[in-house]
């Protein structure tokens, strides 16, 4: 599981996130419920941050779990760990950490939220990414074409299960962001999905 990161995501690229990314320390990962959810942090004061104290806008993609990172990460602390390339972008490398100022700001990305459908006959488990708006996924309802409305459980990070016989029907979908806005698009796999595959359709 951790192979793909604590959101699931695998391939941050062709998920849609880029390399502007952070992990999350445990208070504000959520248990996952934080995982796609934007941030503006600005590097601030004067100890290696950048002149002007430049911001950036990144995508939370991942845990920073606890005795990691020197302890950064410990609880309680609100703590990012920002990529690379995302944390070069407001301070010298070499420094390491940096104290910082957030907000949460919503997701503006490029394309259609992307469902990548796993599992096996009678467990159906599907990655929800690149999600625009608030940018986590809080609930998600799957309908195939012989059936009704059926709400998804979350099994980890943005990883939703149902179990149901879906095959050979097309599959639509209703997601809700934690914002309690919601995106219904229908017939987001055709009757000929097979697992492994992913699909694209609809957008905050």
């Amino acid at each position: 599981m951790w192979a793909d990161g604590a959101c699931g995501y695998g391939n941050q690229i062709s998920a849609g996130y880029g390399y502007i990314t952070t992990a999350l320390s445990t208070p504000l990962f959520s248990g996952g419920d934080t995982c796609g959810a934007c941030f503006q942090v600005r590097c601030w004061g004067d100890g290696g941050c950048l002149n002007g104290n430049p911001s950036i806008l990144v995508t939370a993609t991942n845990l920073c779990p606890p005795g990691s990172n020197g302890g950064w990460c410990d609880p309680p602390r609100q703590h990012f760990d920002l990529s690379q390339p995302a944390f070069s972008q407001i301070a010298q490398i070499p420094v390491g950490h940096v104290s910082i100022q957030f907000r949460r700001v919503s997701c503006l990305r490029s394309g259609d939220i992307q469902y990548t459908i796993n599992g096996h006959t009678f467990f159906n488990l599907v990655l929800i990414s690149n999600v625009g708006g608030a940018g986590d996924v809080a609930s998600v309802a799957i309908k195939g074409s012989n059936t009704g409305w059926r709400t998804m459980q979350r099994n980890w990070g943005q990883n939703w299960q149902d179990e149901s016989y879906l095959n050979g029907q097309s599959l639509s979908f209703r997601v809700t962001t934690s914002d309690g806005r919601t995106v219904t698009t229908y017939d987001v796999a055709p009757a000929n999905w097979q697992f492994g595959q992913r699909f694209s359709g609809g957008q905050f």
